[in-house]
């Protein structure tokens, strides 16, 4: 009898090709394409505001890592999530892995909604986020020009903050240095 092989879903996620980027949420494979100009620049710009206080200490406390697009393994190979952006506090992963699987659960993830994942990013990676205790979750809507921030409290999330246009962002767990939101609209 000849068994037929059937390549696992982390398997078929390695196959894709590079233009595309997956994601196996609650067994199930995801793909789907690069993200967009307005949504890399919303990115690219958080992570300036973000990493040089808390990433590299400038004009800000430091002690984080902040990396775009990490593919990370909530179990290894098994539930694999690729955030737009995620922090960590160094104090729980000193330092960063030599591959490609990060595999220490982040303390904050942002998730930058496009018309093609908002409802993936809100209601498959949210309970996952909170169920493996992801202690704050940004999620940044380029379209509307709004941050709502959560923190997890006793398994659930919280709506800490709702912010628009151009305000003030200063929001846990990055509350010690302040910025515009109008900075991720250019």
């Amino acid at each position: 009898m000849n068994a037929i092989l059937h390549p696992s879903l982390y398997e078929q996620l390695m196959a894709l090709p590079e233009h595309v980027t997956g994601e196996i949420l609650n067994g199930q494979l995801y793909a789907m394409p690069r993200p967009s100009g307005r949504h890399g620049l919303v990115a690219s710009s958080l992570n300036v505001d973000l990493g040089g206080p808390f990433g590299f200490g400038r004009g800000g406390p430091g002690g984080w890592w902040i990396i775009q697009e990490p593919e990370v393994h909530f179990l290894r190979d098994v539930e694999v999530a690729v955030p737009d952006l995620a922090g960590w506090r160094r104090e729980r992963m000193p330092s960063i892995p030599e591959g490609h699987r990060f595999e220490v659960a982040p303390d904050w993830l942002c998730e930058i909604l496009s018309p093609s994942t908002a409802k993936k990013d809100r209601v498959v990676k949210l309970p996952l986020y909170a169920h493996y205790g992801v202690a704050h979750v940004w999620i940044v809507d380029p379209a509307a020009q709004t941050l709502e921030a959560f923190e997890l409290r006793e398994g659930q999330w919280t709506l800490i903050s709702t912010l628009k246009e151009d305000d003030t962002v200063a929001v846990p767990p990055f509350n010690a240095v302040a910025f515009s939101l109008a900075d991720l609209w250019a």
